[in-house]
């Protein structure tokens, strides 16, 4: 009796002096960064050069490899606690008839405790270690536990731990679908993975494969024909480069989220690998120092779907690692749309309104078209399509410079001028730097309604969206723009009126620019060389443009048609509009001689915010105050004409409802003054 006692206290002092389970080391993985569906993007080896990626057995692992592994491994693993006392028999046996270890009688939950505490020699106290090991893991995990940390940790050759980096190193694939011969072979590896390398000793390496397939034939897992073809199968003798979709994307997550395993993108991984093969096309036909940006954007929630930073992340000759999506460059023309979206929300002029192309000076700045000539008269509408300079100008200039700058900041466009420069006409064809990322946010806000939303790349950990919306017009204003975009003349041998779109090319053929969106998302490219060489010939129109039509192509998914007009939205040819609104004219044309006096709405004050709120849901009239200006006088509340305006030029205007409102008040020469204001 006393000598159990002395022998069971001795047993319980040794298995305390082997301290605490080694599940720290089980934390250290590749960093991985994956799309929205959770499918790898890229991964970064850890800090000692090894792949080890996370797994889950029941979702990422093919179940045939699974029952090839237990049926071959530990064919009681759900059953025992830790040990196989039937398979520690046999070995015993098998030891004793033939004088050598013939099969260790480990179990899966052993192997992973051998890899928890890696032992130098096969010995009787080494395998008594596992076991106490083994049912100390049973206890503190669950079955579903111990698996996914094996197959997360097994050794299968170099640098490579865990199925996942085996499969993807090996077979340039998830284990989510393996042939019989690439689950046969991956059960073998682990048990001598430097013996049997694929990079170097492929023909042991099919041998064990082979010996695996005779095995589950004799236990009837496998048939016999199934096992024969598996045999015939060729063993990979070189290793696969780990997949690197999206770099420029996940180094930027990295660098953000520090010390975070896992981390989820917006990006998807389908879209962002048809997207970056164009890139490299497209590239390769342009030229050997030309590179590529381009960004895709879901419409609605403001993510990223697909981030191409260069045409090749290793190519030096094109600076692959600059990621040209966040490069300040010069936009040519595509910040148009949004100077004829102001002119449109202000009340002016109308996308069937008429204005003048013709030779024209702003004091020294006298602004040309591309090709050198004018239009003459033309409809608002066709001077964006076209993308007439002048009429843009005379625009901004009755827009203002500074009031577009500070509306496209405030919705998220950061616009770079140069050096002690104030907003100014030029910024109107691309005197003014932007990112294209930037640039895309934008015209994302256009297709949105003019509501903008910051786009989000790396999804956040609960899964939540805490992005602030933005304003950067009218949802009627809007709507014209992407209306009138439409209609853009599209590239050669591509549909028309699929995409609201607009082209841009810098001074000196240094940027190449298209940005278009349908109800669906929204797409930027950029073309150019990174250092900024001029490059003769490279017009957006040639450049940019059909790799973006290209691009929605290679999405997989059909044009979507843009939303619905908003309430309020006004539809009339020409000659049905109001008289002011038939025809554009500049800003010196309000001056009045005389004692005529300009057009001006005295109250409310552009930019104000009012309380009109008089009970539930219900608001109070607001009153309009003019001066100046020739009678009779016309009021529109957002566009719509809501009738004139008494002698003493004052109206009640009835708010159509909570927030932004725009008034407009025109005379009979055509003036017009306008105001937003914020009601609330």
């Amino acid at each position: 009796m006393m000598t159990a006692v002395i022998v069971a206290s001795g047993c319980a002092l040794w298995v305390h002096s082997l301290g605490p389970l080694p599940l720290e080391q089980t934390k250290q993985i590749s960093t991985t960064v994956v799309d929205r569906n959770g499918r790898l993007l890229r991964a970064y080896a850890m800090a000692d050069g090894r792949w080890r990626l996370p797994v889950e057995a029941k979702t990422s692992v093919d179940p045939s490899y699974l029952t090839l592994l237990l049926g071959y491994e530990d064919k009681h693993f759900y059953r025992h606690h830790g040990v196989d006392p039937l398979a520690l028999g046999r070995a015993a046996i098998q030891l004793l008839i033939r004088g050598h270890i013939v099969s260790g009688g480990s179990t899966i939950t052993m192997q992973l405790a051998r890899l928890l505490e890696p032992r130098q020699n096969r010995s009787l106290a080494a395998k008594l270690r596992q076991a106490v090991r083994a049912l100390q893991i049973e206890q503190k995990l669950s079955k579903n536990q111990i698996l996914d940390l094996y197959l997360e940790l097994a050794p299968f050759g170099g640098n490579l731990e865990g199925i996942r980096a085996a499969s993807i190193a090996y077979f340039g694939k998830e284990p989510k679908r393996l042939t019989l011969a690439e689950s046969a072979l991956l059960v073998a590896l682990p048990q001598s993975p430097e013996t049997r390398r694929l990079d170097r000793h492929p023909a042991i390496a099919r041998i064990a494969r082979d010996r695996v397939l005779d095995r589950m034939v004799r236990d009837g897992r496998v048939s016999a024909a199934d096992a024969s073809q598996a045999r015939a199968v060729i063993v990979p003798k070189l290793r696969k480069p780990m997949p690197v979709l999206a770099p420029h994307s996940a180094d930027q997550a990295i660098a953000v989220m520090k010390n975070v395993p896992i981390i989820q993108l917006s990006l998807d991984a389908g879209i962002q690998r048809a997207l970056e093969g164009l890139a490299r096309d497209r590239a390769a036909a342009l030229g050997a120092n030309i590179s590529i940006g381009l960004i895709a954007v879901d419409n609605d929630r403001g993510d990223v779907i697909a981030h191409v930073g260069s045409p090749d992340y290793f190519d030096d000759r094109r600076a692959g690692q600059v990621d040209m999506t966040r490069a300040v460059r010069s936009p040519g023309s595509t910040l148009k749309p949004f100077i004829y979206g102001l002119a449109f929300e202000d009340g002016f002029v109308h996308p069937e309104s008429l204005i003048e192309d013709r030779p024209i000076r702003f004091g020294a700045y006298a602004p040309e078209n591309f090709d050198m000539t004018f239009q003459g008269t033309v409809p608002v509408r066709k001077a964006l399509q076209l993308s007439l300079n002048v009429p843009a100008i005379a625009l901004l200039d009755r827009v203002g410079a500074s009031r577009l700058s500070s509306r496209l900041k405030q919705a998220g466009g950061q616009l770079v001028l140069p050096k002690d420069e104030a907003p100014g006409l030029a910024m109107g064809l691309g005197g003014v730097g932007i990112t294209l990322r930037d640039l895309v946010q934008l015209y994302a806000s256009l297709a949105r309604g003019g509501s903008a939303k910051p786009l989000r790349e790396i999804m956040q950990v609960n899964g939540g969206d805490d992005r602030e919306t933005l304003r950067l017009m009218d949802p009627v204003a809007a709507w014209q723009v992407g209306n009138v975009l439409m209609g853009t003349p599209p590239p050669e041998n591509a549909a028309h009126h699929r995409i609201a779109f607009k082209t841009g090319t810098s001074y000196g053929f240094r940027d190449a620019w298209s940005v278009g969106f349908d109800g669906r998302m929204t797409i930027g490219v950029w073309v150019g060389r990174p250092d900024g060489v001029p490059v003769p010939g490279l017009v957006g129109r040639t450049a940019a443009a059909p790799i973006l039509f290209d691009a929605f192509a290679r999405t997989g998914k059909l044009p979507m048609a843009l939303p619905k007009p908003p309430k309020g939205t006004l539809f009339a040819n020409n000659a049905q509009l109001p008289l002011p609104l038939r025809r554009f004219r500049p800003l010196g044309e309000l001056v009045r001689g005389g004692s005529e006096q300009a057009l001006r709405i005295q109250f409310p004050l552009n930019g104000s915010r009012i309380d009109a709120s008089s009970g539930e849901n219900q608001f109070a009239a607001l009153p309009v105050k003019v001066a100046g200006g020739v009678l009779p006088l016309t009021m529109l509340v957002n566009g719509v004409t809501v009738g004139g305006i008494d002698s003493r030029r004052q109206r009640l205007v009835d708010p159509p409802g909570p927030g932004f409102v725009r008034l407009t008040v025109m005379d009979a020469s055509g003036a017009a003054d306008t105001v937003v204001v914020r009601i609330q």
